[in-house]
């Protein structure tokens, strides 16, 4: 249907799925032209719109699916459009949306106007994108007095209208009142996609990190750590499990928080990551990286640290010392991670396998007589990353303490001497909580690498248990939760997979989602395709399974 079919129609929008194009239709004796616009207008340009133009009355909370598709809509464009490598188009990204939020705070503080705003016409003119640059850099100049994750050095430099653009998108939200966990997950859609280390680090899918800490439960006074946090996944997730807690003790679970109550939690998170929840990593891009993502769910940077965790306590890198006094060896309630494998890289400094030599960095070989693994009376030179985490994650934890880690399933099936000899110091020192393994397609499409892994998640024994069984002549036997999942919901080249019906045909579901519209709240069902995903269905039979049978050890 064309325009001069329909003569009241002002504005339109065409999109594709995910970018949007708006164009205002202005008649004139010439015929009808078209100008390309930012948004809808509001109030049909009338004088209450401009009158509230740059101020916090006008913008609306953040929608998980809106706000994602926006910052990927940003990311994308500077992706595009920079001549930018993913992760220069990503910092670029982050430092417009922390002058976002360092708006928002600054303006409800001092009750003035936002300077981060377009006004309609502004992103098609080069002296309107030239305001909106002087803008930003105003904001830019005040972040980097403000926070300490940012440097002199750090820069803005997007073109005017890269910066129009990116403007244009994060102006109509209210990121200070938008839910703490649709914040979490807007982060985390980009995060992982754009950032990738060099020593074999790669980032967990999100199913695979809502399985681990559906299992370990960390809760409001135990300390956690990740110290090979990456993009900081575990600590995202941990700060919205314990959300999730906090608003089903609150009878709210499935309601959007209003103001009062999102700044509750947000300060009670805030208190939580200063005190309990913290990260570590080799890379500093990621600590960094890590740190804007704890802020942007609590309003503080959190506390993660740039060093090596293998050598850790000892080690050059400049977060050692505060770590040290931090979450010293033995201290950690629950340590969750994804240590660096799939890479030949070896760890093969003396001083660093010598912490080592009492558990897994010894030379386990095979009895030619008996055919039982024993040490051998030679130093190990060399051993893989994730062979040396599993020990460190039971050094760093107190007695009780739990532990998950993601590991190939080499250490855990393989038949040879080394695998075998640490899978028998691991029962030794270990209770086994439970041992999931999952599918090729968990990892291949978001890291590339194909290789099978196992979600295994442990509890550290006392010494009186590690003395008992030593006495006893034997290790204790338990039941130990173990699953295989099948379907994580996408294939090899991370396309959703949905449930089918035998005659192939996508099975739809209705879900009711809560939405709150000002003061009032109203409930939307609304229909999906289901998404086949075993991930979710394992964490629930875990819990049936622990209502059966209690955690072994000590009881928490």
């Amino acid at each position: 249907m064309g325009s001069e079919e329909m003569p009241q129609i002002r504005y339109g929008l065409w999109t594709n799925g995910l970018d949007l194009f708006f164009l205002r239709k202005e008649v004139t004796r010439m015929g009808a032209q078209f100008e390309p616009r930012s948004d809808w207008p509001m109030a049909d340009d009338s004088a209450l719109s401009r009158s509230l133009a740059g101020t916090l009355a006008t913008l609306r909370r953040g929608e998980a699916g809106k706000l994602k598709t926006a910052f990927r809509r940003c990311h994308n464009y500077v992706h595009g459009n920079e001549g930018m490598p993913k992760d220069a188009a990503f910092w670029q990204f982050l430092y417009l949306l922390f002058c976002k939020m360092h708006d928002e705070r600054t303006s409800r503080a001092s009750r003035t106007p936002l300077r981060l705003f377009a006004h309609p016409d502004e992103p098609f003119t080069a002296e309107g994108r030239r305001r909106i640059r002087e803008r930003v850099l105003e904001l830019f100049d005040e972040v980097k007095q403000t926070y300490a994750l940012f440097t002199v050095r750090d820069e803005i430099s997007l073109s005017d209208h890269a910066l129009a653009f990116i403007v244009g998108e994060l102006a109509p939200y209210n990121l200070s009142g938008t839910d703490i966990d649709v914040k979490g997950l807007a982060y985390q859609e980009l995060v992982g996609t754009n950032l990738r280390g060099d020593r074999g680090q790669y980032f967990t899918p999100q199913g695979a990190v809502n399985l681990m800490v559906s299992i370990l439960d960390p809760q409001e006074h135990e300390t956690v750590l990740d110290p090979a946090c990456g993009t900081g996944g575990f600590l995202r997730a941990t700060l919205q499990h314990l959300l999730k807690q906090w608003k089903e003790a609150e009878g709210t679970a499935k309601l959007p928080d209003d103001l009062d109550a999102l700044l509750e939690h947000q300060n009670r998170l805030r208190e939580y990551a200063d005190q309990h929840l913290f990260g570590a990593d080799f890379d500093p891009f990621l600590v960094r990286a890590t740190r804007m993502s704890t802020m942007l769910m609590t309003g503080a940077p959190g506390k993660v640290f740039h060093m090596d965790s293998l050598a850790f306590p000892h080690g050059h890198l400049s977060g050692v010392v505060e770590a040290e006094r931090e979450i010293p060896l033995g201290s950690v309630d629950v340590f969750m991670s994804n240590p660096p494998f799939g890479t030949d890289i070896k760890i093969e400094e003396t001083e660093t396998l010598d912490m080592y030599r009492a558990g897994v960095a010894r030379s386990f070989v095979r009895d030619k007589t008996s055919g039982d693994v024993i040490v051998a009376d030679r130093p190990v030179t060399a051993l893989a990353p994730e062979q040396l985490f599993i020990e460190r994650s039971v050094q760093w934890v107190k007695e009780g303490g739990r532990i998950g880690l993601v590991l190939p399933n080499g250490i855990l099936s393989n038949p040879g001497p080394v695998d075998e000899g640490i899978r028998e110091w691991i029962l030794e020192n270990c209770w086994v909580l439970a041992s999931i393994e999952l599918p090729v397609e968990t990892f291949i499409a978001d890291a590339n690498v194909n290789i099978l892994t196992t979600v295994l998640c442990l509890k550290k024994k006392t010494q009186d248990e590690i003395n008992t069984e030593a006495l006893n002549g034997r290790l204790t036997d338990y039941p130990v939760f173990m699953a295989v999942a099948e379907k994580v919901g996408k294939d090899r080249r991370g396309k959703a997979v949905h449930k089918r019906r035998p005659d192939g045909e996508v099975i739809l579901e209705t879900i009711e989602e809560v939405e709150r519209v000002g003061d009032e709240i109203r409930t939307v069902p609304r229909i999906r395709e289901a998404v086949d995903d075993d991930l979710p269905l394992i964490a629930e039979a875990y819990q049936r399974f622990r209502a059966v049978h209690p955690e072994p050890g000590l009881p928490r």
